[in-house]
């Protein structure tokens, strides 16, 4: 029903600031009834670090920053909602306006630098609704002034673990000052291996799972994805937004804020990247495809190129969230149409492929 809706409102949303369009919509969605999914079809089913997910298609972070509306995403379809990015103190991040929609470009530029409630807020609203159905992840970051940001994703794994199936470690958001340079492979030693450590201490089974940025080199990826499998990270998340402005964007004067850009630009660059990470570590550890997904075609191009699960958010700004339906019923299709009965068998196969024909 939503999603029959949208077309009709969209015209309303748009004519209103990003930011102010979106905090409209979680209120919205907050005043929704509960609702669980429509079953998906058992084909879709995704058995992933110890979890089943019941379809692939997941919403990524930043949509519901503070977790205020989970089960309501769940209830549009998704096989997963990651909440966050949460950062241990309340920080309002920066200065309004800071997301830009890109309409011509199907893109969403974003520089909401880790905005935040806290870790406080989040850990009660996801303890209030721990017995309840639906997978569920969390983002976690550091604070823009801290003085020990390893100390804050400590902080943050330690109180949130218990309460959800992941935890996904976001060094990549480009809109915190040095938080990219987490990146480097000394630091996300250390970091890897104290948040595994208080996982470990807080909930054994809750996974974690590292997110990377695109405007990496094949170098840094080879010792990132090592890094990944000396400390038995169960995922890694490909890709955050990208800082990079290709030629092509036809907005060329939203093109020149600054912040990170997400949507169809990011296709070709997030699913090289993904490719070339899925050559790297095969079936050793699951990869998570995100970054321009708008169409089922995208989807099974994402698990293909190696994702095992998909996330999309910036594509719900122009095509709304009966999006999530469209892509799993694609994904069927082919499916049948390929006589395939598990969606794993198809993960990585083109993974050669598109990582020379993307670059």
């Amino acid at each position: 029903m939503i999603g029959a809706v949208f077309p009709l409102i969209r015209p309303l949303l748009h004519r209103l600031d990003a930011e102010a369009a979106h905090g409209l919509t979680l209120r919205g969605l907050s005043l929704l009834p509960p609702r669980a999914p429509a079953p998906d079809d058992p084909r879709l089913a995704v058995e992933i670090f110890g979890r089943t997910f019941p379809n692939p298609v997941g919403l990524a972070a930043g949509f519901d920053k503070g977790a205020q509306v989970p089960d309501a995403l769940l209830g549009l379809g998704f096989g997963f909602v990651e909440v966050g990015g949460v950062v241990p103190k309340p920080q309002p991040g920066n200065p309004r306006p800071r997301v830009f929609r890109l309409a011509r470009d199907g893109a969403v530029i974003n520089r909401f630098g880790l905005n935040s409630e806290g870790l406080d807020v989040v850990t009660a609203r996801l303890a209030a609704r721990r017995q309840r159905p639906g997978r569920i992840g969390v983002n976690i970051g550091a604070n823009k002034d801290s003085a020990d940001r390893l100390a804050d994703y400590v902080a943050c794994t330690t109180a949130l673990a218990p309460l959800v199936d992941f935890v996904t470690v976001n060094v990549s958001s480009p809109n915190t000052p040095g938080l990219r340079d987490l990146q480097g492979e000394a630091f996300l030693d250390e970091l890897l291996a104290r948040v595994v450590a208080a996982r470990d201490a807080a909930r054994p089974e809750t996974a974690i799972l590292l997110k990377i940025a695109p405007d990496i080199g094949l170098d840094a990826l080879d010792a990132m994805t090592a890094t990944a499998l000396r400390r038995n990270v169960q995922a890694l998340v490909i890709s955050n937004t990208t800082v990079a402005r290709p030629a092509t964007l036809a907005e060329t004067a939203l093109a020149t804020e600054t912040g990170g850009l997400s949507g169809r630009p990011l296709f070709a660059p997030s699913t090289r990247l993904l490719a070339e990470a899925y050559l790297r570590v095969g079936s050793r550890i699951p990869l998570v495809g995100v970054g321009g997904i708008d169409s089922a075609q995208a989807a099974w191009t994402k698990l293909r190129a190696g994702a095992s699960l998909i996330q999309l958010y910036s594509a719900l700004v122009y095509a709304g969230p009966g999006l999530v339906t469209t892509i799993k019923s694609g994904l069927v299709e082919r499916m049948r149409q390929d006589g395939i009965q598990r969606l794993q068998d198809v993960v990585g196969k083109d993974a050669a492929d598109l990582a020379r024909d993307l670059s």
